[in-house]
């Protein structure tokens, strides 16, 4: 059974904003933070289980597992990076089944060659012919049972071929049926405006601080025409960042003063104490 179903998540907001989880206790804590739905992103997955950079390291059974934990973590609507599907057509039909069994509202399938890289980082990545992408994504689409678990297409382009090629790679893969068109890393708001005046299709921009796209406000995104939000290290800066000074201030022989922590009792809750133990109370041998 599908958590929600991505038409619904776009009506019931706009822009859509997904703060992306890298684990079960992210997602936890973006549910209980009031937000309709999340991203689980493989930057942060692959980092945070692995310590591993987002290179097409992990393979798919790594980061399946990773996302079925996340999954189960949460009652939150979830869409989850697929990379390039992990492999041929064949793999992307797996990719799809797997991921649509467990739930989740939508997969991003990207058109980079294998393995992948991160869309943000400095260094060279490549895509595939467009119509090896397009063969994917038409695969991916057939393989879903359900029409309301959304394939959304993403091409790297921008970054290797240029602006022009990614709209128009972006306007086939929107001919191909695909239900959302992300197009990475544009490096301007003019860039942003020109993405968004050239599709009628809901529009993703990846809102990832310190990357190469402008990081603007949820309105002035939607004002550009984007329909989704993504926060792909939102929480994973801050997270390493706190960890860290916490840390050298532990050498020092002291806490870091972070203002008010949470207490223990919101730990437990978090992790859902009390529902186990309830459990443990109703059925088990006292």
């Amino acid at each position: 059974m599908q958590k929600s179903n991505f038409k619904e998540l776009l009506a019931g907001q706009s822009p859509l904003l997904l703060p992306v989880a890298h684990d079960a206790l992210s997602a936890r804590l973006i549910e209980r933070a009031g937000f309709s739905a999340a991203a689980i992103g493989g930057f942060g997955l692959v980092g945070c289980r692995l310590g591993l950079p987002d290179l097409g390291l992990a393979s798919f059974g790594e980061v399946s597992c990773a996302v079925r934990d996340i999954s189960s973590a949460a009652r939150l609507p979830l869409i989850v990076d697929a990379d390039e599907g992990y492999g041929d057509v064949k793999n992307v039909v797996r990719t799809v089944r797997t991921y649509e069994q467990m739930g989740l509202c939508a997969i991003v399938l990207e058109d980079q060659v294998s393995p992948k890289k991160c869309g943000h980082m400095a260094i060279e990545r490549r895509v595939v012919p467009v119509i090896e992408a397009e063969q994917k994504l038409r695969a991916a689409l057939d393989a879903r049972v359900d029409e309301r678990f959304a394939i959304i297409a993403r091409t790297d382009a921008r970054s290797i071929e240029g602006l022009e090629s990614a709209i128009e790679r972006g306007q086939r893969y929107v001919a191909c049926g695909a239900d959302a068109l992300f197009i990475e890393a544009p490096t301007s708001i003019e860039e942003l405006r020109k993405i968004g005046s050239s599709f009628q299709v809901p529009l993703v921009v990846n809102a990832a601080e310190g990357g190469r796209t402008p990081v603007l406000t949820p309105l002035e995104y939607s004002e550009l025409g984007f329909s989704i939000v993504l926060y792909p290290a939102t929480l994973l800066l801050r997270m390493v960042a706190s960890l860290t000074n916490a840390l050298a201030a532990l050498r020092e022989g002291r806490f870091d003063d972070q203002g008010r922590l949470p207490d223990f009792s919101m730990l437990t809750d978090i992790m859902g104490t009390n529902t186990w133990m309830e459990i443990d109370q109703r059925f088990g041998s006292n």
